[in-house]
């Protein structure tokens, strides 16, 4: 018996943070649905899912489109019998600005990042609706709030989630559903090797690279998917019963101070 024994959460993304907390929800009792495009990502999961013996079914969905969202919450209210949690965790992160950026990639970005989350909400909150409440939370990252330069399309997404999170704690908040975001600074996930890589070459000594990031942030390193992962294990139970329509930063303190030379 764990702490979610009974609960049934929904996780988009099947890597990095979004396995993360899929890992930590199912290891405490709740029978976990994984949505992903990837399936490379999906494949791996589920062959660690099945090793550890953890109630996980992961499922090959596109977030951003709305045919293969219901068709997944229906699939998961069939085997689950409900929906109590949803954790919006899958995005994608395009480079450029807003002259160089394709149109059609920065809507992209838009329907995974923020698209997704509207999806999700429009099937899953009637499913929490019979159930008596439930908890939505949506992964949205500290560049919400400061960006660097050359990624215009993923920060508008962010600052988006950070937007609409606040309207849906407002307009759920009569269903008892509680609804908040979290922003990471730099992670160590598929995303941030992408990036590594980008900027430094396909060679590059990942590693090295993360621990150069890392000197950025006041503690010193990059955070872990699982500490993540915990913040959301924490936010989605009874302890966080009073919290919703809010962003909880875990980056190390990155936002915390101001790059003054």
């Amino acid at each position: 018996m764990g702490e979610f024994s009974g609960k049934v959460a929904i996780v988009t993304g099947t890597s990095g943070i979004g396995r993360a907390i899929a890992l930590y929800l199912a290891r405490e009792g709740a029978s976990v649905a994984s949505l992903g495009i990837d399936s490379g990502a999906n494949g791996e999961f589920e062959e660690i899912a099945v090793a550890a013996g953890l109630r996980i079914r992961v499922i090959h969905a596109d977030v951003s489109a709305p045919a293969s969202v219901r068709d997944a919450f229906a699939q998961v209210v069939a085997d689950f019998g409900g929906i109590d949690i949803i954790v919006n965790s899958a995005a994608v992160h395009p480079y450029g600005n807003a002259t160089n950026t394709p149109f059609e990639t920065f809507m992209h970005c838009m329907a995974v990042n923020v698209g997704s989350i509207h999806l999700t909400a429009e099937h899953g909150v009637p499913e929490m609706r019979k159930r008596g409440g439930g908890v939505i939370i949506n992964i949205s990252s500290v560049q919400g709030f400061a960006c660097q330069r050359g990624v215009s399309a993923y920060v508008a997404s962010k600052g988006a989630i950070h937007a609409l999170t606040r309207a849906m704690a407002i307009d759920f908040a009569d269903d008892r559903i509680r609804v908040v975001s979290i922003s990471p600074g730099s992670v160590r996930t598929p995303i941030l090797e992408l990036a590594a890589r980008m900027f430094e070459g396909e060679d590059a000594d990942v590693d090295a690279v993360f621990e150069r990031f890392g000197e950025a942030h006041p503690l010193g390193r990059i955070g872990e998917p699982e500490e993540v992962a915990s913040l959301a294990a924490f936010l989605a139970s009874d302890k966080a019963a009073f919290i919703t329509g809010s962003d909880h930063r875990i980056d190390g303190g990155l936002t915390a101070g101001i790059g003054v030379r």
